[in-house]
């Protein structure tokens, strides 16, 4: 039985306990709030008294980056939120900048976003940039973080990230599945100039902070950590995840042997299984 199997017969008598079958889901709501001189753009589901907070990749925006999660994900057991973060999605203007601290900046938008809501205590569901995102927030803001799950994250970057980041800087070349959705978002001129400019961004971590992003903070987190790592991603490799398993006490790595990138959207039932029965398990 697979994995996705396994999840979902865990917790498939559970869930019709708590939703009858007539249940309709309930629906996905869009508003902004004004946070840290910014209207940041959310979206909503659910009524379950666990707050998770799904925190997009580089570009990334609910819209473009959760819909499996914002569709799936237990509504009865979760609330969930998915943001934009500045300059990201909806939450325009202003436009996007990569300072050196913009992960921070993200993380005290996304903590406080989430207080601002009512959120006393809540989860962190990271990707990629997102997943950065969290890990500072999971460090910075211990008693507010319940859980934390990253995937294709990374605390630091090297010559050799660079290099794959490099590769895709062109955006006129990335597959129409990738790129679609971006330019629809965007626009061409938009999408390809912010890319362009996150890709500078990020290489300036291995320019002038010798690589790092937040491995001073990493061993800090204290919450219960999930880390999952596709083993064909592209953009992240397997030194990554090892790196974060390695540091954060306690954490647990989960591999996946087909996932790229974007596990969470090409296997998003198996994805989703595995969070929940993380996000209910017992600490």
């Amino acid at each position: 039985m697979s994995l996705a199997a396994r999840c979902c017969a865990r917790l498939l008598p559970q869930a019709l306990q708590l939703r009858p079958p007539s249940a309709p889901c309930s629906t996905i709501s869009s508003a902004k709030k004004y946070i840290n001189g910014v209207h940041l753009h959310y979206q909503q589901t659910g009524k379950g008294d666990r707050g998770v907070l799904l925190l997009p990749g580089a570009l990334g925006s609910s819209q473009t980056d959760f819909g499996p999660q914002l569709k799936s994900l237990n509504k009865e057991r979760f609330t969930v939120v998915a943001w934009d973060p500045r300059g990201y999605g909806h939450s325009i203007p202003p436009q996007r900048e990569f300072p050196l601290d913009f992960f921070h900046t993200d993380a005290k938008d996304a903590v406080d976003l989430m207080q601002a809501l009512d959120f006393k205590k809540f989860s962190l569901l990271g990707w990629s940039d997102g997943g950065i995102t969290a890990l500072i927030a999971a460090s910075k803001y211990p008693s507010l973080v319940h859980k934390l799950v990253v995937w294709g994250a990374n605390a630091f970057v090297t010559q050799e990230d660079i290099k794959l980041y490099n590769a895709v800087r062109d955006v006129s070349r990335w597959s129409e599945n990738m790129r679609k959705p971006m330019v629809e978002m965007y626009g061409t001129e938009y999408f390809a100039k912010t890319w362009a400019a996150w890709v500078d961004g990020i290489s300036e971590f291995e320019k002038g902070a010798a690589g790092n992003i937040c491995q001073d903070l990493v061993p800090l987190i204290k919450c219960p950590t999930l880390i999952i790592h596709g083993e064909k991603d592209p953009m992240v490799p397997r030194y990554h995840p090892d790196y974060l398993h390695k540091h954060i006490r306690g954490s647990r790595l989960h591999l996946m042997a087909e996932g790229k990138h974007n596990l969470h959207l090409r296997f998003a039932k198996e994805f989703n299984c595995l969070v929940e029965e993380f996000l209910i398990s017992s600490d």
